[in-house]
């Protein structure tokens, strides 16, 4: 490999022996049972409408977060293992309600399920919280067999040749990458002018700078495991 092709040594976004610590389900589309499973029994915490559809799997969720507007009352009543913390705060969304949750009690890696939250202005409200969150939490979604995971330092990733690899800025971020089949060399991405959509890997490992800005990076899952940062 020649010298500008080469990997730097960046921290690695590991994703291989670190798992999560909390399951966050938001009320929209969850991921088929099967695929819950293989990150149970990390604790579920629910919120509020989520509930509902959790039960409709047989999966119970260790707590019911919100302000119960949406969740049904049967399944409050009928749930003795669950633990329902009600929020009635008006001015704070599910997901944040949630997110403030997780981290009051400790947990730092979640992975959020239902992310696309019903109407579409839900879905945009969800990624604008994302993004505040992720100042104090390492958080991944999981949709569709892939992760989408905030990141705003240069890293490095295994992966494999021909994943893909997507972009997003949020909003401008200034990169280069390496491994990557269509290259940056300190260029500007940024949201309404250029994105980094549909990249692909050319080999077994990828690195990411981030001169500037931050990101929203998707690959492929890698159930249970938790996309982390480590320093070597």
């Amino acid at each position: 490999m020649n010298k500008i092709n080469k990997i730097p040594n960046f921290p690695a976004l590991e994703c291989s022996e670190i798992k999560f610590e909390a399951i966050i389900c938001l009320n929209s589309t969850l991921p088929a049972k099967n695929e819950i499973n293989k990150l149970l029994p990390l604790p579920i915490l629910a919120a509020d409408g989520a509930a509902d559809r959790l039960i409709e799997m047989k999966i119970t969720p260790d707590y019911i977060i919100g302000d119960m507007d949406s969740v049904s009352s049967g399944i409050i009543e009928g749930q003795s293992k669950a633990k329902i913390v009600i929020d009635t705060n008006q001015e704070s969304n599910d997901f944040r309600k949630v997110m403030k949750f997780a981290l009051g009690n400790g947990y730092r890696r979640v992975i959020i399920l239902g992310f696309h939250g019903g109407d579409l202005e839900h879905t945009f409200n969800n990624w604008s919280v994302l993004m505040g969150e992720a100042n104090f939490a390492s958080i991944c979604i999981l949709d569709n067999g892939r992760y989408g995971i905030p990141i705003n330092k240069s890293f490095r990733l295994s992966t494999i040749k021909g994943e893909i690899i997507s972009i997003i800025p949020q909003p401008r971020a200034i990169l280069s990458t390496w491994g990557l089949r269509w290259p940056l060399r300190g260029e500007l991405l940024e949201l309404g002018i250029r994105e980094g959509a549909r990249n692909m890997a050319i080999g077994d490992s990828i690195a990411i700078e981030i001169h500037s800005g931050s990101i929203i990076l998707f690959i492929n899952s890698r159930i249970p495991y938790a996309p982390i940062l480590i320093e070597d």
